[in-house]
């Protein structure tokens, strides 16, 4: 499903090139779920850009679901990144303006029209426990919630891969613990390959897989 081969990330500097990944390989099938751990500076972020085709690797591939996005035009790449990857981010980034419903369906309205896509979205905030909410903006949910309908928003296409980048980083303990699990649940109903980056050492604890990144390598636990 996943595959990564020696992917390895360089950024030019005057002194020479920075490497921030070297050779990172490994794989992961459906269903599948990792942690990724590393002090600040690792290139952590840098890998789950990479993974979410969001950054390309100086060299090395990537392929998901036996794609791969690298050699996609810009267009046809981005359609693949909507339709094939979902992301969770420590700040929700729900657009303001718009209702729970419609933050979620965000990502339907690229490319070709999905007439399920109301159902899913809905049907995926009622698991949230967000179903009383679909008319309410984000300023009238707690961190919490906002960070609940990241989540929905994330995997109403249904993707392949979810990725999420400290996705409790800022909220409370027990709020972290109710997101943690509903990343679980969701993720085992869609069977999806789940990878999270995080500094946390309890939320780490919970996955099968766990990765630790230093000197600039992938080593698993």
């Amino acid at each position: 499903m996943l595959n990564v081969n020696q992917i390895s990330r360089d950024y030019p500097t005057p002194a020479g090139p920075l490497q921030i990944l070297d050779n990172v390989s490994f794989a992961m099938n459906a269903g599948d779920a990792a942690a990724i751990m590393g002090p600040s500076g690792s290139g952590k972020s840098t890998l789950l850009y990479i993974l979410g085709a969001l950054d390309h690797p100086t060299s090395g591939t990537v392929t998901l679901g036996g794609e791969n996005p690298f050699v996609l035009n810009p267009g046809a790449l981005a359609a693949f990144r909507n339709r094939r990857i979902g992301f969770v981010f420590q700040d929700h980034a729900l657009l303001p303006q718009c209702s729970v419903l419609e933050n979620v369906l965000v990502p339907t309205m690229v490319g070709e029209a999905d007439p399920q896509a109301a159902g899913r979205a809905k049907s995926l905030l009622e698991r949230v426990g967000l179903g009383g909410r679909l008319d309410h903006r984000p300023a009238q949910l707690s961190g919490g919630e906002r960070q609940r309908a990241a989540i929905a928003r994330a995997l109403v296409r249904q993707p392949l891969l979810l990725l999420c980048d400290e996705p409790t980083g800022n909220l409370d303990a027990e709020s972290a613990e109710s997101v943690a699990s509903l990343i679980f649940e969701l993720h085992a109903a869609q069977q999806t390959v789940l990878l999270v980056v995080t500094h946390s050492e309890p939320l780490a604890s919970r996955f099968p897989i766990r990765f630790d990144l230093k000197q600039r390598t992938l080593v698993r636990r």
